[in-house]
């Protein structure tokens, strides 16, 4: 039987945590202080979370695997835009910050003053773009590498840009300004869903933009036939 904690829990023990960074600094706030504010015990504490690292970023262990499951659905059907796939995923992310602004400004306030922090966030974009670059490689056999992680690049950069408005302000950001800033994404790129040709049953005539990776007018030729 898991001995995991229930989500409610886990977010108590994460909000305690940023509340004790934010008063009195991340090297200054012990595992003990965590777990006393949070009513948990220093063994649950580092069993749930490990350190004090990694209660800032346990959202992303979650999220990353929520968002490749969600890729493996879209994986096996020939019919689904995986660039657009790639997006969506993308917005699931934004959507649970944006579900809980302060708390997500809190986190954001203790990473940016933390050396550390800021160095393990990296390496947190670079798992999603990772999880991009793979999934695309995967589901368009013969894409160029390159195509797979400027997209992947592109699509992880335009999230956090728009994430960090959010982080920043003190206002809403609605998630149409990411969504709206994927479509133009697709565009650019050159592979949005709109520009999906209908099949015919005798002769398919298709026109696609030059700056269209290789793999992608394969795959719609293909789905087209």
């Amino acid at each position: 039987m898991s001995d995991a904690l229930p989500t409610s829990a886990r977010n108590a023990v994460v909000a305690a945590a940023l509340d004790l960074f934010v008063a009195q600094g991340f090297e200054a706030t012990s595992v003990e202080q965590i777990a006393q504010a949070a009513g948990v015990s220093r063994s649950t504490f580092f069993r749930q979370f490990g350190g004090k690292d990694d209660v800032v970023f346990s959202d992303h262990d979650v999220l990353l695997a929520e968002l490749r499951a969600f890729l493996d659905t879209t994986a096996p059907d020939p019919h689904e835009n995986p660039w657009a796939a790639a997006c969506a995923a993308s917005v699931k992310v934004f959507r649970h910050f944006a579900a809980e602004p302060e708390l997500a400004r809190r986190r954001y306030a203790v990473v940016r003053q933390v050396p550390a922090l800021r160095d393990r966030e990296i390496v947190t974009v670079f798992q999603y773009e990772r999880l991009f670059d793979d999934y695309l490689r995967a589901a368009l056999p013969g894409l160029d590498p390159i195509d797979a992680v400027a997209f992947s690049a592109a699509v992880t950069a335009v999230h956090n840009h728009v994430l960090r408005r959010l982080l920043r302000g003190t206002e809403e950001v609605p998630e149409s300004v990411l969504t709206d800033a994927y479509d133009a994404l697709l565009h650019r790129f050159g592979v949005h869903p709109d520009g999906e040709h209908a099949r015919v049953d005798d002769v398919v005539v298709a026109v696609f933009p030059r700056r269209m990776p290789g793999a992608e007018v394969a795959r719609r030729v293909r789905d087209a036939l």
